[in-house]
């Protein structure tokens, strides 16, 4: 079954739809970007989730101490990695990493190799951002690739493109922000509809 990551949580109520929801990642951007929290923050929405919402924080180009003064305030389940980060420091964690990797032509696949981690996160590519601008890419390009790792797929997923998404890649998970938000936040109508097509259209290969 297709797993769902929904991105960008900035508001304690935020844990409201999630707890109805129940995607199964919600996402933490502690890098610089309009939907940045605090750790205190992050905090704060964590003890309203349901338990069985993992968390994750994303980060780009964090130094170690940057990494550890999060962790330390607000616990996650999995660190998102969308920067320059060498496969050396991924491997450094201690707790499952996603790495990302921005994409716009097929030679941008193989920069996953080296990388020994939990997932590899295919977004993208956006000249001025690491993510979270709702750019997509072409899917097709990964048919001519084999990873060893689970593919997680971001960037311009919706509720009209998502089933072709999962029948032709069959990713572990997909990531949505942009695409679930109104005037810059969480719209709970726009992921209920989302998680709904995902999980019927799983449900019907069952």
């Amino acid at each position: 079954m297709t797993k769902i990551k929904i991105c960008g949580l900035r508001r304690k109520k935020d844990a409201i739809w999630a707890n109805a929801l129940l995607p199964d990642y919600v996402g933490f951007v502690f890098a610089e970007s309009k939907r940045k929290v605090r750790p205190s923050e992050a905090l704060g929405i964590k003890k309203e989730l349901d338990g069985r919402i993992k968390t994750v924080g994303v980060f780009v180009n964090p130094t170690p101490a940057e990494l550890d003064a999060v962790l330390s305030e607000c616990p996650l389940d999995i660190i998102q990695l969308h920067g320059d980060e060498s496969p050396e420091f991924c491997n450094s964690m201690g707790i499952p990493v996603w790495k990302a990797f921005r994409i716009k032509s097929p030679d941008d696949l193989t920069a996953s190799k080296p990388y020994d981690v939990d997932a590899y996160l295919f977004d993208g590519y956006h000249p001025s951002a690491y993510g979270g601008m709702g750019q997509g890419f072409d899917w097709d390009m990964l048919h001519a690739h084999v990873f060893n790792r689970p593919i997680i797929i971001a960037g311009g997923i919706d509720d009209k493109n998502v089933q072709r998404l999962i029948e032709t890649i069959h990713p572990m998970a997909i990531d949505v922000s942009s695409s679930v938000e109104t005037n810059g936040y969480k719209d709970a109508g726009k992921i209920e509809r989302l998680i709904k097509k995902v999980r019927n259209n799983d449900g019907e290969k069952q």
